[in-house]
């Protein structure tokens, strides 16, 4: 059994490439192969509601097959067999091959996803290599220390890679999310076996033609499947010894209790969010409705950290609503390959069904749709940026994770108060503070509960800086420094120089 072949054709302006050939199988030891069922996911394009082509679906023999490469190859030429210098040159190979490749995998991600190519280039594939090259940079630095204990005894520890480690990646960002789980595994020297999104498997499969060039075999394993059955596996395999996960809480819990039914593996979840953005009344006014914009609508709402409940000083409050509504009327909807496009369709039918049913409630329960609130266009998943106002406490819009262009607007007085409402939500993954009167904004920061604060910016996201949530947004962060925890074991040796025996 053969393992299915995707041929896409592109339109895009701007690039090197009109077209791209993949294998759509799974992505074992360095091998595209069909899946042990033979079963396929039909890919489709959200620009056009049309099959793209079909890549095979993972099973649990597909994963316990997956993770015996992976097994194998750290046990013989990764792990402790390959030092941080070779692990630092072939990450920043890669990033290398990204940047070499970046018009292609743009494309795909385009056709895939259906995000603007410009953005997929300039922001998704020039932030996956500027990932994998900061992890690269980081293999050869992965160190323990000395413990002074007494004269007759050296104490040390050592960082060591934790073995086989599972990751399922979500379909808002397939490239950067692939780099945000490859690099720091791969820095600590872990193996490592990866589901893709079913929505968007397309751009990782090309990243895996680019990894059989650069990795030994059975280093890095990329599966395409359903999270329910591929993913699920990857939670509870008895070999597999962590689980790196982003995506939905409500998948989180899931992946959560399956790995402490299992082997009680190393966890760590990015997830949801429905975070705060504060203009308070000093605030740079046109600055604040440019970057309250790009914080909703930017990946056309598809981010967990999307600035979705804006919260208006009073006094400032229709100066902002008329700029905001100005701003948001001039965002380009419509296909990713044109020039001038910012927000594409949303990534699938299912998707686009979720978000109008939002923005019903919103309806239904006695918002009032300031600007929006239909189906863009006649063909693809295309909704229209909307905005909410007049929305009371406890509505579902003003509570529940949105993941689409859709934002709400709130009119505040009392500051105090601005404090309990932007904390009241079950998530914390980020926020945003609006003012010329830094003490205020470092103040308003430290009183929110959110991973990442932005004061006087929105979606600022940097290798270097550490990324992710409180509550119910996750364990564990992302980038930086921090994230080499999540996939090392601490070690502590003890060395008797010269105690004797009790």
């Amino acid at each position: 059994m053969s393992a299915p072949t995707i041929n896409l054709s592109f339109h895009e302006q701007g690039s090197s490439v009109s077209a791209s050939k993949l294998n759509g199988g799974l992505f074992i030891n360095n091998e595209f192969v069909a899946s042990k069922s033979g079963e396929t996911i039909d890919v489709i394009n959200p620009s056009t509601e049309e099959k793209i082509g079909s890549v095979s679906a993972a099973n649990e023999k597909d994963v316990d097959v997956a993770v015996e490469a992976a097994q194998k190859a750290y046990d013989t030429v990764w792990g402790l067999n390959a030092s941080g210098t070779v692990r630092c040159n072939l990450l920043i190979k890669l990033a290398e091959a990204f940047e070499a490749n970046a018009d292609e995998l743009a494309a795909i991600e385009s056709a895939d996803n259906g995000k603007a190519f410009a953005i997929a280039k300039g922001f998704d594939v020039a932030e996956a290599a500027a990932c994998l090259r900061y992890y690269g940079g980081w293999a050869d630095k992965i160190h323990g220390k000395t413990i002074e204990v007494n004269n007759s005894k050296l104490a040390y520890t050592r960082h060591e890679p934790i073995g086989v480690v599972g990751q399922i990646i979500p379909w808002n960002f397939p490239l950067l999310m692939l780099a945000w789980k490859l690099g720091p595994a791969l820095a600590c020297g872990n193996c490592i076996v990866i589901k893709t999104a079913e929505q968007t498997p397309l751009s990782a499969l090309k990243v895996a033609s680019l990894i059989k060039d650069i990795f030994p075999p059975g280093v890095v394993n990329i599966i395409t499947g359903y999270g329910a059955v591929a993913g699920a596996a990857i939670a509870s395999h008895m070999n597999i010894e962590k689980v790196a996960f982003t995506g939905s809480t409500l998948v989180g819990r899931s992946i959560m209790k399956a790995a402490a039914q299992s082997n009680l593996k190393k966890v760590t979840l990015e997830l949801g969010g429905k975070s705060p953005n504060i203009i308070f009344d000093d605030a740079d006014l046109e600055e604040a409705v440019k970057w309250s914009a790009f914080g909703l609508f930017f990946n056309h709402g598809q981010c967990c950290c999307a600035g979705s409940r804006i919260f208006v000083q009073a006094s400032i409050y229709d100066k902002f609503m008329e700029a905001f509504q100005k701003r948001v009327s001039e965002i380009k909807v419509g296909d990713p390959f044109k020039e001038d496009t910012f927000q594409g369709p949303q990534v699938s039918k299912v998707q686009y069904d979720r978000v109008m049913a939002y923005i019903k409630s919103g309806k239904e329960e006695g918002a009032t749709v300031s600007m929006g609130g239909e189906k863009h266009g006649s063909k693809g998943y295309y909704i229209q940026p909307t905005i909410f106002t007049d929305v009371k406490e406890g509505t579902r819009i003003r509570n529940e994770e949105i993941f689409g262009p859709v934002v709400v607007v709130i009119k505040f007085d009392d500051e105090k108060d601005l404090i309990r409402q932007a904390n009241d939500t079950v998530y914390g993954l980020a926020a945003a503070v609006f003012s010329r009167d830094i003490s205020r904004a470092i103040d308003t920061a430290h009183k929110l509960h959110a991973g990442t604060v932005w004061v006087n910016c929105y979606n600022q996201l940097h290798s270097n800086v550490p990324f992710g949530g409180f509550k119910q947004s996750g364990i564990g962060r992302e980038l930086g420094e921090y994230a080499l925890a999540n996939y090392t074991n601490v070690k502590a040796v003890h060395v008797n120089i010269n105690q004797p025996a009790p």
